[in-house]
């Protein structure tokens, strides 16, 4: 399974009044998806690039296109023309088989320094973590305690069996280090979003098109202090929706007016959304 994890590298003309143009490089890891040349890492490893290479074990370099990129799931599609020479693809498992526990490996290229394996067990399922940039949420995420250093991010997590659970991403550490926890992308999201960029160049983001506040006990005691009575005291409450959105669509009614209470300032008169096709929906996460 190592040979089929790569390393990628990246630069960027930054124009210096002084010095004129220069080349800042960007290093991380990604992984052989299939035999056509396709290799998946992180949008954030190949953002901004304007040159991209592909590294295999070997050391033979590749000149990499961009085939998709995605920034709300954080995941770059590219292909490189090795030939015979391409390392076998890897193969997706099913994320939605996971149990908290259970024992994995992060392997990558932090560095460029060729079969890095970290260990680690899944520490959590169905995270909702940060898009860069904050372009939204990616849902399913899977926490791992397995150490993710700087150029892991496109690197892989993966079960005892050499199967790809998912596509290491993120680490939210105090350190700025690996020391922390982290986040990959499942493999499930991996395979609905790799397969429709490669088909169609595009993968179809569900979008509702609100701007809401979570319903929760101290919003519902503000309320009660100013003698206004919430139906319910959970739930998603709509504040205001965009313009020809599927919220708009749906019937979804905004925040008729806003209540003041000491300090605080609360929408009130809008939906309060507390399922979705029989889901509870207690937060904006959710």
């Amino acid at each position: 399974m190592s040979p089929s994890v790569v390393n990628g590298t990246g630069l960027t003309h930054i124009r210096n009044m002084m010095f004129g143009t220069a080349a800042e490089e960007g290093t991380g890891s990604g992984f052989v998806y299939d035999d056509r040349g396709h290799i998946v890492t992180n949008y954030h490893v190949v953002e901004g690039m304007d040159e991209l290479m592909v590294t295999l074990p070997d050391g033979t370099e590749y000149e990499a296109e961009i085939v998709g990129l995605d920034e709300g799931n954080d995941l770059a599609v590219l292909r490189i023309d090795a030939g015979d020479d391409l390392p076998p693809a890897l193969t997706l498992a099913d994320s939605d088989e996971l149990r908290v526990g259970q024992f994995m490996l992060a392997i990558g290229r932090p560095f460029g320094l060729d079969q890095t394996v970290t260990t680690g067990v899944v520490s959590a399922l169905e995270r909702v973590i940060e898009s860069p940039n904050d372009q939204g949420y990616i849902s399913g995420a899977i926490q791992t305690d397995a150490a993710i250093n700087p150029g892991n991010p496109g690197g892989l997590l993966l079960s005892l069996d050499g199967r790809v659970v998912g596509i290491n991403s993120q680490v939210l550490s105090t350190s700025g280090d690996s020391a922390g926890i982290g986040f990959v992308v499942s493999s499930d999201t991996i395979h609905r979003v790799v397969a429709d960029r490669i088909a169609t160049g595009r993968f179809a983001h569900p979008w509702i098109g609100v701007e809401t506040i979570d319903v929760n006990s101290y919003v519902a005691a503000i309320h009660e202090q100013a003698r206004y009575e919430l139906a319910v005291v959970y739930g998603v409450l709509v504040v205001d929706f965009e313009r020809n959105s599927s919220a708009e669509e749906a019937g979804e009614r905004g925040a008729t007016r806003a209540l003041r209470y000491g300090g605080y300032t609360i929408p009130v008169g809008g939906d309060i959304v507390i399922a979705i096709d029989g889901y509870a929906t207690e937060t904006l996460d959710d």
